[in-house]
């Protein structure tokens, strides 16, 4: 026959119970969260930016600015501002960026849930991994060219000034910005899932925390800020 517990031995399998539930309540919790990010940013919001507009503005500042890389970089700036002027933050920062193996800089020109557009690039080249997202990925060529290929292909794709890659939803790619090279990118899709790329190489390779906690407060704060505007 069971032997009755105890007092103090029934007080500790509560105690244990109210934990296990305790713990089962939060695990249901952050499930929830994290699917809600993944869902909402995908099936929600109403983009704003439209990947051919983006292509136009790069190739008019690619005209304009000639042979004057900086000049078409900030042209491009100056164009994404006057198409889209409540979307496009007035002074945006430079900022390191490492991600798939790759290192380049940045200038986060706007940033929410659902999307995306920086500035990236190099003037000395670099090459990795492209990852693999909940978005697709328009990366269009301002300056220099981005070479790209899938596994198992013999030729590579070349991607020059004006002419834009379109990384679809779900596929990844092996890349390189061949020697200088910048370009305007836009993603649009689920953006949050998109930011442990951007932040593994600082914990296991570059250890720049403060270029890690730039990306993170601008990228915060845009995406604060744009949600107040009832911006997903």
């Amino acid at each position: 026959a069971r032997k009755p517990l105890r007092g103090r031995e029934r007080g500790r399998t509560t105690a244990q119970r109210q934990t296990a539930m305790a713990s089962s309540t939060f695990w249901a919790i952050v499930v929830a969260v994290v699917a809600a990010l993944i869902a909402v940013p995908l099936t929600w919001p109403t983009h704003v930016f439209d990947p051919k507009v983006l292509q136009k503005i790069a190739k008019e500042a690619i005209h304009e600015g000639g042979l004057n890389q900086t000049a078409v970089v900030y042209k491009t700036i100056a164009g994404m501002k006057a198409r889209y002027p409540n979307h496009i933050r007035e002074a945006p920062k430079w900022v390191f960026n490492n991600a798939g193996g790759a290192m380049g800089s940045m200038v986060i020109l706007h940033a929410s849930l659902s999307e995306y557009i920086i500035i990236f690039g190099s003037p000395v080249g670099t090459e990795g991994h492209t990852g693999r997202f909940l978005a697709d990925d328009w990366f269009t060529i301002l300056i220099g060219e981005q070479w790209a290929y899938e596994p198992g292909a013999i030729t590579r794709e070349v991607y020059k000034a004006g002419e834009q890659h379109h990384l679809k939803f779900g596929v990844a790619k092996g890349y390189k910005m061949h020697r200088e090279c910048w370009a305007l990118e836009y993603a649009r899709g689920n953006i949050v899932s998109m930011l442990p790329f951007g932040y593994f190489d600082t914990f296991f390779s570059t250890l720049d925390f403060i270029t890690l906690w730039d990306t993170t407060w601008i990228s915060a704060w845009y995406m604060i800020d744009n949600l107040l505007k009832g911006k997903i």
